[in-house]
């Protein structure tokens, strides 16, 4: 993977770490279904005022429509959720913990796909390390023995569920433009979270500046810009490859709601950042290839 792709893939992981905090602030005003409701909500309108400026052509079939419908609520309105339900129960840097998940659902989902990636020893050790990082980091709520934090962490884990069949289904839709994928997905998203959530929990009355902009954050970049470069890289580094924000987020998550929020910071999270870490340069690679006798007489070979 080139070094470009593993630096946007690492401002990815800042930024949707980010998010984690920004729920929690959502949530002091804002019901659960009302906060994925509004991210997803104006992550649509930022994309398409992007659509319209950029003059990008939208071809769109009923079959497709249906299609995208249910992909917008598997990969955005489903996930953001759950994130938010869990949040409701555990900090948000557990959150971002829980996020860091995905990859290891991404490569078995990924491995078993019809035609998807198959799992390399090294990735397969890489996510194993990155799993034992999570196990680490989670340790304080496991300890706790805490009833409603242990729901909330198995519904949390939905979302990387969901996050890891989408990045696979999403190669359906590979010759659609990345942007216009995304802002019709959201559409999809925003038209089957909206009835459910008005009938659950209301009409949201937000009083808070705060809040307004921790939602307009969360919605026009965290979502609109960030969900753009995301599948505009996804098929040039693969759906196992993009999962790897998701170790890098729960180290911003963590930060951010110990920095900011004032969430306690263990040295269980220190430890398994320590591990994610590692998790992360195994499965990129880059580093162990470095290391093996004969890479850099390879390198240096003239090409012929």
């Amino acid at each position: 993977m080139a070094l470009k792709y593993w630096a946007v893939i690492f401002i990815l992981g800042i930024g949707w770490g980010m998010s984690f905090m920004f729920n929690a602030i959502l949530l002091r005003e804002m019901g659960p279904l009302s906060v994925s409701m509004g991210r997803v909500g104006l992550g649509a309108l930022g994309c398409w005022i992007y659509v319209l400026a950029s003059r990008k052509p939208v071809k769109l079939t009923p079959r497709r429509a249906v299609a995208l419908l249910g992909f917008g609520m598997l990969s955005y309105a489903a996930p953001f959720a759950f994130y938010a339900l869990g949040q409701q129960h555990i900090a948000s840097g557990v959150a971002g913990i829980i996020n860091a998940i995905t990859p290891a659902f991404a490569v078995v989902v990924s491995h078993f796909w019809p035609g998807g990636e198959r799992a390399t020893v090294l990735k397969s050790f890489g996510v194993l390390c990155g799993i034992g990082g999570i196990v680490v980091l989670s340790l304080p709520v496991l300890q706790s023995g805490q009833t409603s934090a242990l729901w909330a962490v198995l519904l949390t884990l939905c979302a990387p569920i969901c996050y890891a069949f989408s990045v696979n289904l999403a190669r359906a839709f590979r010759d659609m433009e990345a942007v216009v994928l995304v802002a019709l997905a959201l559409t999809g998203a925003t038209l089957a979270i909206t009835p459910l959530a008005l009938w659950s929990e209301g009409v949201p009355v937000i009083t808070k500046a705060e809040t307004w902009a921790s939602l307009a954050v969360i919605g026009f970049i965290l979502t609109s810009a960030a969900f753009i470069v995301f599948y505009w890289i996804l098929p040039k580094v693969g759906p196992t490859n993009i999962t790897m924000v998701t170790f890098i987020a729960p180290i911003s998550a963590l930060v951010l709601g110990s920095w900011i929020l004032g969430e306690q910071l263990l040295p269980e999270h220190l430890a398994g950042m320590a591990a994610i870490l590692m998790g992360l340069l195994l499965i990129d690679g880059r580093i162990v290839r470095a290391l093996r006798p004969g890479h850099a007489e390879k390198q240096n070979q003239p090409n012929g």
